[in-house]
């Protein structure tokens, strides 16, 4: 009786509404190094951190990963994770990033994986080998960690040394054909099924007890959509794995927003085979249950590629709340020859969480980053809340031109820029693209949507606000009406 009259005398305090707030952000240089010890030069030791990341409570500790490296597949880079900290302030404000570790991916036989297209590597574009386009990262209760791989598309288990151990079973729907054999180098039209080139999985992640784990693709198969082009469709496919086998447990469809609704918030129009394509989802993370946020956006905003060759204005940088209750196992379901979900599937619902780009507009933040692709749950916050950072991919601040040679992209930090040898000096004024970390404060009803064993142990103070947390879930779920994509 004494618990229900403190849960209730708490409950009545908690203000009813929630809170998703900007707080503040860190700019890492875009020339700044990690701590691999390959060597030293743009294609050995400049930093990138962003393509995911998770964050340990229990370490206070984040971990962070490459891609395949600068030159998009052109390069033999050693994708790597970079284990860093941050000081977090009470209202959720960072400060103080640094790099405390990295660890290169290797293969069983101790040789580091490689960022190389697979057609540059032996073997050709119909063995993945040593390459690896490492997208997702996940930390195993054990401390070992899976890794989502872009080229397969694949999951890996390594040790906590990055050493290969295991590689899961993937649904043959997913893996990318040239007619009947496998092709992890090319697009379309040479590959004729399986996942779009370089749109494998994008993001990773599990259920807090370490034995589920899903891996979200970037985009739509490349045979399912209207006239079998998956760049037409709205419909990619969340995969369920089991830890303990490795094996693929359930598919499940999840709806892009049309290229429609973002339409109406530009001046610059995305094309119908954008939908697919230049739309599409960085991340996932199990936040309790069968509830998972995911990172959506489009392929426009400040990156070096872009800097080039301006695509226009920004239309989507949001994360959704998505739930797989209700939603229909599609692991013999083909979306094939239309944009519209065959009759009797449900997809996943899903609502908007956070309008990152306009929260970030109101802050005064007006250069939004292109490749926003990281998401992880950091520590408490005072008050019972908690900071959820956002981190971006900068590219290594790299592009190449048609003969895979390489160039800095340097900026003024607006739309001026200046492309320079690689490793060379930028003019003055001017500076490699940054990697971001933005950080932002959840409090009110929705910290309740999130299970307690991502947040850590709460301070003594904050027991009385967790205690009322669970009684808010309901509450929170109901405001939060769930609503299916068009």
């Amino acid at each position: 009786m004494r618990f229900m009259l403190l849960a209730a005398a708490v409950l009545a305090a908690v203000p009813a509404s929630a809170a998703v707030t900007f707080v503040g952000k860190i700019e890492v240089a875009g020339d700044a190094t990690d701590l691999s010890n390959l060597g030293v030069g743009p294609n050995l030791n400049r930093l990138s951190f962003g393509s995911d990341m998770v964050y340990d409570s229990s370490r206070r500790l984040f971990y962070g990963i490459s891609d395949r490296g600068p030159g998009g597949g052109t390069i033999d880079w050693a994708p790597r994770i970079e284990a860093f900290k941050v000081d977090t302030a009470a209202n959720g404000a960072i400060s103080n990033f640094r790099v405390v570790d990295t660890i290169a991916f290797k293969q069983a036989n101790g040789q580091v994986y490689s960022g190389l297209n697979p057609s540059r590597l032996p073997g050709g574009a119909g063995m993945l080998g040593s390459a690896l386009d490492s997208e997702g990262i996940v930390r195993l209760p054990n401390g070992n960690f899976l890794v989502a791989d872009e080229y397969g598309p694949s999951v890996y288990e390594t040790n906590n040394k990055g050493v290969f151990i295991r590689a899961f079973t993937q649904p043959a729907n997913v893996l990318p054909l040239a007619g009947g054999s496998p092709d992890f180098a090319n697009g379309r039209p040479t590959i004729t099924s399986g996942r779009q080139d370089n749109r494998g999985y994008e993001g990773l992640t599990i259920s807090g007890d370490g034995k589920t784990a899903w891996g979200i693709l970037q985009d739509p198969l490349v045979n399912e959509g209207s006239n079998n082009d998956g760049r037409r469709s709205q419909n990619l496919r969340i995969v369920q794995f089991d830890v303990a086998t490795g094996q693929s447990t359930g598919q499940f469809a999840y709806q892009l927003e049309s290229i429609a609704d973002i339409n109406s918030r530009t001046t610059v129009d995305f094309t119908a085979t954008n939908q697919g394509r230049s739309i599409g989802v960085s991340s996932i993370t199990w936040i309790g249950g069968t509830s998972f946020l995911v990172i959506e956006r489009d392929n426009r905003g400040q990156g070096p590629d872009n800097l080039i060759t301006p695509n226009g204005d920004v239309g989507s940088k949001r994360v959704y709340l998505i739930d797989l209750a209700g939603a229909t196992d599609v692991s013999g379901t083909s979306f094939a020859g239309s944009n519209s979900l065959p009759n009797g599937v449900t997809p996943v619902s899903k609502l908007l969480f956070l309008d990152v780009q306009a929260a970030l507009l109101a802050a005064g933040e007006t250069i939004l980053p292109e490749k926003l692709e990281g998401l992880a749950i950091g520590p408490r916050l005072a008050g019972g809340g908690f900071s959820l950072l956002l981190a971006t991919d900068n590219d290594f601040s790299v592009t190449q031109n048609g003969s895979n040679v390489q160039f800095d992209v340097c900026t003024d930090g607006g739309t001026a820029f200046t492309q320079v040898a690689l490793g060379g000096v930028c003019p003055n004024g001017q500076a490699l693209v940054p990697s971001r970390l933005y950080s932002f404060a959840v409090t009110g009803a929705d910290v309740a949507l999130f299970d307690a064993s991502l947040l850590g142990v709460p301070e003594p103070a904050s027991w009385a606000m967790l205690i009322a947390g669970f009684g808010l879930t309901g509450a929170a779920m109901r405001r939060r009406r769930a609503t299916v994509a068009a």
